[in-house]
């Protein structure tokens, strides 16, 4: 079924983007300063260890569904169905929180690095395409109110368990910057404080539609570019439009001009949660994602809304956290479900 659905996704998104006027870069007037923190110290003492008792108290499944949550444009007035305004992006962040979410990058997903509270849900933010409404600091060097990481940053201050973290998938003009210093300047600032910027291709090509060559360049030339800004080899890898190449093994491993790439993960465009990064059938290279989005048309199943609604009806199938990074916690029933090779130290109750 994400397959099918990918497939529609891709279709819609290759229409919406011929449709899609290019940013002015304009700036809305800014209401107030964003107040960003640095990202926490890791505390000194160790978490402490989960038990089954523990496991228990606080319904741990840490074989449970994780939203991976994908963005475009957000623009004051929509101009396409995938643009979000800052209103919704800020209202959606806050049900997270309210939820008891916590976002974590798409590599720390990948990579079970999943140190969150327990209790808490583990949400990741997905950014493509590295428009301007992501990212830009005003000139107090903060970040701009109704940009994406002005509002994050709001959120966390509002919400104190919701970790300010995100991944913006970017192509050859980052944040719609085309000056190389400025780029460098906005990558570092967005690593010092915690979030990820990884390889969405150079140009954002429908990949199905290109030789393995070409598919090969476009990933390598984006490589190059994040390496001359400061930005370290991207671990995940976001499929433009959610197409996957001819030759699917293109999308996460490759060689184009004496430079090799290999990715840890690949992730779609579509259109449910995924199941845990410690299950055996973690689809690592086919990682779907939910459309921000209402419940209309082809989102009446498959975008944030819905899958959020579900998720909160069905508490039981979603992952919850047992506080203890160290250790996997689910319920009995499902520890077959469990890769062995992926979770090592199992807690069940």
């Amino acid at each position: 079924m994400t397959a099918i659905v990918n497939v529609v996704v891709v279709v819609i998104g290759l229409a919406v983007l011929v449709l899609l006027p290019r940013s002015t870069g304009e700036e809305r007037p800014q209401a107030r300063p964003a107040q960003p923190r640095s990202p926490s110290p890791k505390p000194s003492a160790a978490p402490p260890k989960a038990t089954a008792a523990s496991a228990r108290k606080v319904k741990a499944n840490e074989a449970g569904l994780v939203p991976v949550i994908m963005y475009h444009r957000i623009l004051p007035k929509r101009l396409a169905s995938i643009d979000r305004t800052p209103a919704q992006l800020r209202k959606e962040l806050e049900r997270l929180a309210k939820d008891g979410y916590v976002p974590i990058t798409a590599a720390e997903l990948v990579a079970r690095k999943i140190d969150i509270p327990a209790g808490a849900h583990p949400v990741v933010l997905t950014f493509d395409d590295g428009h301007p409404s992501h990212f830009a600091l005003d000139k107090n060097g903060m970040p701009k109110n109704d940009t994406v990481v002005g509002i994050i940053f709001e959120v966390a201050a509002k919400f104190p368990t919701f970790r300010p973290a995100a991944t913006f998938y970017v192509n050859h003009d980052p944040f719609g910057l085309r000056d190389r210093e400025q780029q460098k300047q906005a990558v570092k600032w967005l690593l010092d404080h915690g979030f990820e910027v990884a390889n969405h291709t150079y140009s954002h090509p429908d990949l199905r539609r290109l030789s393995n060559k070409k598919v090969a360049e476009q990933i390598v030339r984006q490589q190059r570019l994040l390496k001359k800004i400061g930005v370290p080899a991207s671990t995940t890898f976001a499929l433009p439009y959610g197409s996957m190449p001819r030759k699917r093994s293109k999308a996460h491993d490759g060689t184009w001009d004496g430079t090799r790439y290999r990715f840890d993960a690949v992730f779609l465009a579509g259109a449910e949660p995924t199941v845990s990064p410690y299950a055996k059938s973690f689809p690592r290279y086919a990682i779907p994602r939910i459309q921000s989005n209402g419940k209309h048309g082809e989102c009446r199943r498959w975008c944030t809304t819905y899958w959020l609604d579900w998720l909160d009806k069905h508490p039981g199938e979603r992952y919850t956290s047992d506080g203890d990074p160290a250790r996997v916690s689910v319920p009995r029933k499902l520890r077959a479900t469990l890769s062995p090779s992926r979770a090592k130290s199992v807690i069940t109750y």
